[in-house]
């Protein structure tokens, strides 16, 4: 079981905690085991004991009850605490350690990953099959050994009053083990089928509920209420798929383990009338069965909670198995004092290895501190251009250079450090104003956060907000308008002031008032930095230095606004319509 190997290595800087739990446990589970030899004791040496009187059966009979008393009130809730608290402490600590490290890792995970997985996907297994591995930890390395410890001191106290009797109680132990092993090796496909039908119940919800402003719009809340029945149905089936299989591994178990005091019961109670043995000796052996099955039955339950737990390992170590696209090379060296020259050689690209080029031979020498325009109709690749320069894909072919550096040589985290984006959808964190604007620059003081605002024409309208800089913008920046997430957008790239910048689509789809203030705050931004602009509307690129011209992954032409007018080829036309449509 690779899933239970791998697992421990999260569990291993643990082991003294857990073996002390263990230790705890065994103490907490032995107390209970002494109520079989009180039962005897008071039946055989005290209420049997025809040669003590009546008073010193009861002095006797007190004495034995304060002990107990003692025991059970005094010296075991301590030891029931600490073992609930310690056991609940490690695995706690286990599962933050798994947590930390999937989120370590779906950081590192490409933008390739993220467009071909659903985001509910990736947040079921993160919360619901890690929290599910806990189960492995309490029960499976803690409950599990203490019960089979309770089992075994349990044999061997019985085996010192009667062996015959010993071995009848166990005379069905090899049913138990063969029944558990036939029913739950099954469970464990069946339970990660069900799991996955419950990350794709939670996907579709988490993708509906951001989308519940289109739902509404489109009013087809009775379409999408089919669609998500759909999927809860799905999750029904293979649910009660797993419940059938769960509920006939209880029956035949359970049958097997309520047989047995039966045949306790019944050869004692022979042994008794042949006088072979005391009724103290049998009331014990029969307190003994329900010690030695009520384990058994609590390893059926956690057999079955096992299970899950194994298949939410494997779901999880699927996840972290998942090979990053864009990683760093073994002797990459860090990005520093960057100029800003950047050339594209022969570079083609394709997101899959099985699907057309989107960038087709693209070569451009882009000098440190030019603005650089691409143009041209959708999809023809522009979006994709610049996407390659931070690797949030790599190239398929080609190279890009930075300072004459193939930018594949850098760590990855201290390229992008260097390279400021501002999309056409920025996606704000649903923190405050300040917060948001400090993610381009976590460390900065509250004077730096202000002058970046202001430089981004953002100052005003955040001052005006209920509670200003610490106003809480709502999921996706719900609460501002396009053009005010934008600026904001803005803002954090001014506080972390970039050799390179990249404005994708930026000005699209705003008003003329916030177009306007957006225009003039990117225009100062892009001041003294090679910047990347990528423009529908051409009218806001014709103070660009040189404007490309895109065309299915192509470069058509390539120069100056001017230069381009003056050839009066497909720059122009498209200027020429843009221009008759305004």
């Amino acid at each position: 079981m690779d899933s239970i190997r791998r697992y421990f290595e999260f569990v291993k800087p643990y082991k003294f905690q857990i073996i002390g739990t263990i230790f705890i446990g065994i103490i907490k589970f032995v107390i209970p085991l002494l109520i079989p030899l009180l039962i005897k004791y008071i039946l055989d040496d005290i209420v049997g004991n025809t040669a003590l009187s009546v008073d010193e059966k009861t002095e006797q009979l007190f004495f034995i009850m304060l002990i107990m008393v003692v025991v059970f009130i005094i010296a075991r809730p301590p030891i029931e605490y600490y073992r609930q608290y310690f056991a609940q402490w490690t695995a706690s600590k286990i599962l933050y350690d798994i947590r930390d490290r999937l989120y370590t890792h779906i950081q590192k995970l490409s933008f390739k990953y993220y467009s071909n997985t659903k985001t509910g996907e990736v947040i079921s297994r993160v919360i619901n099959d890690v929290e599910q591995t806990k189960t492995f930890v309490i029960t499976g390395l803690m409950n599990l050994w203490l019960d089979i410890a309770t089992i075994i001191i349990a044999v061997l106290i019985m085996m010192t009053m009667d062996v015959t009797l010993t071995i009848v109680s166990l005379v069905l132990f090899p049913f138990y083990a063969f029944s558990v092993k036939y029913f739950f090796g099954n469970l464990r496909t069946l339970t990660r089928v069900r799991s996955q039908a419950l990350a794709e119940v939670q996907s579709f919800l988490h993708e509906r509920v951001q989308g519940m402003p289109v739902v509404k719009s489109f009013a087809i809340e009775d379409y999408e209420q089919e669609r998500f029945d759909k999927q809860n149905k799905n999750f029904l089936i293979k649910a009660l798929d797993h419940t059938k299989w769960n509920a006939k591994a209880f029956a035949v178990v359970n049958t097997i383990t309520d047989i047995a005091p039966l045949l306790v019961i019944g050869y004692s109670g022979y042994q008794v009338i042949q006088e072979n043995l005391s009724i103290g000796e049998m009331a014990a052996f029969i307190a003994y069965i329900d010690r030695l099955y009520n384990p058994l039955r609590r390893l059926v339950n956690s057999s079955t909670t096992l299970t899950q737990s194994i298949a939410s390992m494997d779901r999880v170590f699927e996840l972290i198995d998942e090979k990053y696209d864009i990683d760093d090379q073994p002797n990459a060296i860090e990005c520093k004092n960057v100029k800003g020259h950047i050339e594209f050689k022969d570079v083609s690209f394709s997101y899959n290895q099985d699907e057309e080029l989107v960038l087709k031979h693209v070569s451009l020498d882009v000098k440190a501190g030019e603005t650089i325009a691409l143009v041209g109709m959708s999809g023809g690749g522009k979006s994709s251009l610049v996407s390659l320069i931070p690797r949030f894909y790599d190239v398929t072919q080609g190279q890009i250079l930075l300072d004459n550096q193939d930018i594949r040589t850098f760590k990855v985290r201290s390229l992008r450090d260097k390279i400021g984006m501002v999309l056409q959808d920025n996606i704000l964190f649903s923190e405050s104003v300040k917060a948001n604007i400090l993610l381009g620059k976590p460390e900065a003081s509250d004077e730096e956060v202000f002058e970046a605002a202001k430089a981004a024409n953002a100052h005003e309208f955040i001052m005006n907000l209920p509670d200003g800089y610490d106003t809480k913008v709502g999921e996706r920046g719900v609460k501002l308008s396009g053009g005010q997430k934008q600026r904001v957008a803005i803002a954090r790239v001014f506080i972390k002031n970039p050799p390179i910048l990249v404005l994708d689509e930026a000005t699209s789809a705003l008003d003329l008032e916030s177009e306007h203030l957006i225009q003039e705050a990117l225009e100062k931004l892009a001041k003294e930095r090679t910047t990347f602009i990528v423009a529908h509307r051409l009218s806001t690129i014709t103070h660009a230095d040189r404007i490309v011209l895109i065309e299915n992954g192509e470069i058509v032409e390539i120069g100056s606004h001017e230069d381009l007018m003056s050839k009066q080829g497909n720059y122009y036309k498209l200027f020429q319509i843009q221009q008759l449509e305004h």
